[in-house]
């Protein structure tokens, strides 16, 4: 298929690179409002040309936007208007309700697949791409009944090449849980980053005392504010609630120091070493079904 990808940061470029690896995609479009972005995208062979968003679309048979989701909304109707009859579009926005709730009327709307391939890292640009990033990882597809069935079979072409299963949900049940699971763990990642440099520029040795467990904490620091800002704005209820209930632990855990009451500091880590068997439970899971699969 001839295939358009908009966006080639570490999302975009990876997915061109594992659909060309696996045959999917026989000529590789790609559409890049960075310049520098685009330039280096052609240099390192994610994309075969860059052109403008609708000589891109028009001549493309599958087009996957790879953009911060408050881009999204806006060019997924200009790419379904400009899109042929036969061209499914499918984005990869890490919120589905407001991307869902947009393209809801479209005349094209089974053409196209709301899609969050959950993978990443805290590098972006078109040099953090990489071969393998959505291997075993988990890709939801929202309102499966509103998309056509040939567009469901080349999401399932799409998501199988890049090594994913995938699974489907409501995307107002999408946005709850990944307000918990993924946006939350970035929001605090950025915090204490924040808070450890405010104190460091007072006290200017205190890197020299971070060890492996500060790096791992804070690396989602690193990540792209471009990227993590609209993502936290357009799923700002669900994230609120989450920050709510996180803060109250927070307070608690606090009231408890205060205290020097370690008796119920164990208990409150001893209730959180629980999410080890959650998360044990789940790579077993993946596993055996990989197997199976085999």
């Amino acid at each position: 298929m001839k295939t358009t990808i908009i966006g080639l940061g570490l999302i975009g470029g990876s997915i061109a690179i594992d659909l060309r690896k696996g045959g999917v995609a026989t000529r590789l479009l790609g559409v890049e409002l960075n310049e520098a972005h685009a330039k280096r995208a052609l240099a390192i062979g994610l994309v075969d040309e860059v052109l403008p968003l609708e000589e891109a679309v028009r001549q493309s048979d599958l087009v996957i936007t790879a953009i911060p989701v408050n881009s999204i909304r806006t060019i997924l109707l200009k790419v379904l208007d400009l899109a042929g009859d036969n061209t499914i579009v499918i984005d990869t926005g890490s919120t589905k309700s407001q991307i869902c709730k947009a393209v809801q009327q479209h005349g094209k709307r089974a053409q196209f697949v709301a899609a969050h391939p959950i993978a990443g890292t805290e590098n972006s640009g078109p040099d953090a791409a990489f071969s393998g990033l959505f291997r075993n990882k988990t890709n939801i597809i929202c309102e499966p009944e509103s998309s056509s069935a040939k567009a469901i079979e080349v999401a399932d072409l799409v998501f199988s090449a890049l090594e994913m299963r995938t699974i489907h949900m409501d995307p107002v049940e999408h946005d709850k849980h990944v307000a918990y699971v993924s946006h939350l763990s970035h929001v605090s990642s950025f915090l204490l980053g924040r808070t450890v440099l405010d104190i460091e520029q007072d006290e200017k040795n205190i890197f020299n005392l971070a060890g492996s467990g500060f790096a791992s904490t804070v690396r989602l620091a690193k990540s792209s504010p471009d990227m993590w800002a609209p993502i936290f704005e357009q799923n700002a209820e669900y994230l609120s609630q989450a920050l709510l209930e996180y803060i109250m632990h927070l307070q608690k855990f606090q009231y408890y120091l205060m205290k020097r009451d370690v008796k119920e500091l164990h208990r409150i880590m001893t209730d959180a070493n629980r999410i080890r068997k959650v998360l044990e439970g789940i790579e077993l899971k993946q596993q055996t079904k990989q197997l199976i699969e085999k």
